[in-house]
């Protein structure tokens, strides 16, 4: 009977991420905002950052590309204007604003598009030469989506993997001190009476992010082999000081590689990526 209650639970826990993560993205704002993020605000540092280590990772492979959890297009859009003619592109996300958003950023440009999840993909085995999961697996379920990306890829094919870091103190200070206090503030100004739209406060995000060596080892066991493993959107600050330094000093946006490391400052980057060929 405990078992049983305990699997109602932890399947309800999972419902309830699993809204949080489908509500954050599914409508045309949605969509535009992230465009936006990419291009101003606090966050456009981590994501110059990523996008950085990213094309890195696909400057020695050309062929049949997936972007899983495409979001928009971004990456799509760069490799479309950087490497035109290298890949054939899929794009794939569970949004279809978001894949939307796609079509009418690349005009499809030979873009295959679909809508699917990434523990369930629409796609044959064996079908890319090279898989992109760029700020996806942290809202999925990640012993399947590696899987299905092992599924999905060819032997000795290339997967591109990105995750949050849970262990860097930026990431550290925002789920559990920075993030709750907006929380607790918006809870106070709701007692106060203050508008909805004027209080403080942070989405529930659906956001359960990894350690690179955890990450690695169930890379491993979905059938990969990894191989680089690199830190970006290296940073010192902590929110909100970060959003503050950032407006004045963005030296960052025309050197990329001064956000990235694979050495002792690595422990600093807010996010990951790690480079996987699948097992012949």
């Amino acid at each position: 009977m405990a078992l049983s209650n305990q699997r109602r639970a932890d399947k309800q826990v999972a419902n309830i991420r699993d809204d949080a993560v489908r509500d954050q993205y599914a409508d045309a704002s949605a969509a535009s905002g992230y465009v936006a993020a990419h291009e101003s605000g606090p966050s456009t540092r981590y994501f110059f950052s990523r996008l950085h280590v990213v094309d890195e990772a696909l400057a020695p492979v050309s062929g049949d590309l997936l972007d899983i959890g495409c979001g928009p297009g971004i990456l799509i859009s760069h490799l479309l204007a950087t490497r035109p003619g290298e890949f054939r592109i899929t794009a794939c996300d569970r949004s279809p604003a978001m894949i939307d958003a796609v079509a009418e950023r690349t005009g499809h440009a030979g873009v295959r598009l679909s809508v699917a999840r990434i523990e369930e993909m629409p796609f044959p085995d064996d079908s890319f030469d090279v898989v992109v999961a760029m700020g996806v697996l942290e809202y999925a379920e990640v012993r399947q989506a590696l899987r299905e990306l092992a599924r999905v890829t060819r032997p000795g094919g290339l997967a591109v993997v990105t995750m949050l870091n849970p262990l860097s103190p930026y990431r550290t200070f925002e789920w559990c001190v920075y993030w709750p206090t907006l929380r607790l503030l918006g809870r106070l100004e709701r007692l106060l009476g203050v508008p909805s739209s004027k209080r403080h406060g942070v989405p529930r995000s659906g956001i359960r992010a990894l350690p690179a060596r955890r990450l690695r080892r169930l890379l491993r066991n979905a059938g990969f082999h990894p191989r680089d493993l690199v830190y970006y959107d290296v940073t010192p600050f902590l929110p909100p000081v970060d959003k503050i330094v950032r407006r004045w000093k963005q030296g960052w946006r025309h050197h990329p590689d001064k956000t990235v490391s694979r050495g002792a400052s690595r422990w600093l980057g807010t996010g990951y990526l790690v480079t996987a060929r699948r097992a012949d």
